[in-house]
């Protein structure tokens, strides 16, 4: 039997190693696996302003991964990823973000981008919007005008703000004027078109669907129109089977300075503008 190397203190070498590593496979991630599925859980705006298409193969050619995008309301990506069912959340429902973290669902929430939300419709605007510097006034106006309002209606980040700002207005929108949609932005967005509508719209999303649609914004730059997206992970603890290292990988991923980069100009060449500006490192109550 092959003696164990001894240290200069004349103590056994190998045994030592071997705990100290076993303490630092506890502490320290495995990286993303080549060819282990990691499970995104986010908002229908990365996806529909075509982000997620940039960066996703950017991650999956890095790491090997391969990234399973499940694109849904924020409030549902949240919850999948809050019951383990998803590996990282990528979102932008701050308020929503804290309480899972404070319930220790969640854990790990960095800033990784803002752009902002503003109150679009048609160009002959009938609620006579345009020039309101109140995001509020203009939703207690529309109401008042009963003019046709196209909601996301899903619990989305979105839909998230704008209860918000109904209640702000003290006002219960309902009706045939309140349209509830039960879809995504980009989805919405036709609608509101369709129907002559006032919508509360992501400025990402509606650069991506400018051409699309017959829609103009009329209320912006309000400061309770700040639109912060966060990456989260699970609670390992809590979730044993959630891929760990794989979505601490996309989390890391998303707030390096590479993808921040990528992130700064995305939309230029196409809309002259970029969609979303990167955050990593800030802090909320500097943006």
């Amino acid at each position: 039997m092959k003696a164990a190397t001894v240290g200069i203190l004349g103590r056994p070498f190998w045994p030592a190693v071997l705990v100290s590593l076993a303490l630092w496979a506890l502490v320290v991630p495995v990286p993303a696996q080549a060819g282990q599925a990691v499970i995104l859980s986010t908002t229908t705006s990365t996806q529909d302003s075509g982000l997620l298409d940039m960066l996703v193969p950017m991650f999956e050619k890095q790491t090997g991964a391969t990234v399973k995008v499940i694109s849904v309301g924020t409030g549902q990506a949240l919850a999948l990823a809050a019951k383990g069912e998803a590996d990282v959340a990528l979102v932008h429902a701050p308020d929503s973000e804290k309480q899972y973290v404070a319930d220790g669902l969640l854990v790990n929430r960095r800033l990784v981008m803002h752009n902002d939300f503003f109150i679009a419709g048609p160009a002959d605007d009938p609620a006579k919007l345009k020039g309101m510097e109140s995001a509020v006034e203009a939703m207690k106006r529309i109401a008042e005008a009963k003019a046709p309002f196209a909601s996301r209606g899903d619990n989305s980040g979105t839909h998230q703000l704008e209860k918000k700002l109904w209640a702000e207005a003290k006002t219960s929108p309902s009706g045939a004027w309140y349209l509830s949609t039960g879809q995504g932005m980009g989805a919405t967005l036709g609608i509101a078109s369709e129907k002559k509508a006032y919508v509360l719209t992501d400025r990402a999303t509606f650069l991506a669907f400018k051409k699309r649609v017959q829609l103009v914004p009329l209320v912006e730059r309000d400061r309770i129109l700040l639109n912060i997206y966060s990456v989260l992970e699970p609670n390992a603890g809590k979730f044993p089977r959630v891929n760990v290292a794989g979505g601490k990988a996309f989390a890391d991923f998303m707030v390096s300075k590479e993808v921040q980069e990528v992130i700064r100009i995305f939309g230029v060449d196409k809309f002259g503008e970029p969609l979303f500006f990167p955050d990593a490192g800030k802090r909320e109550e500097a943006l």
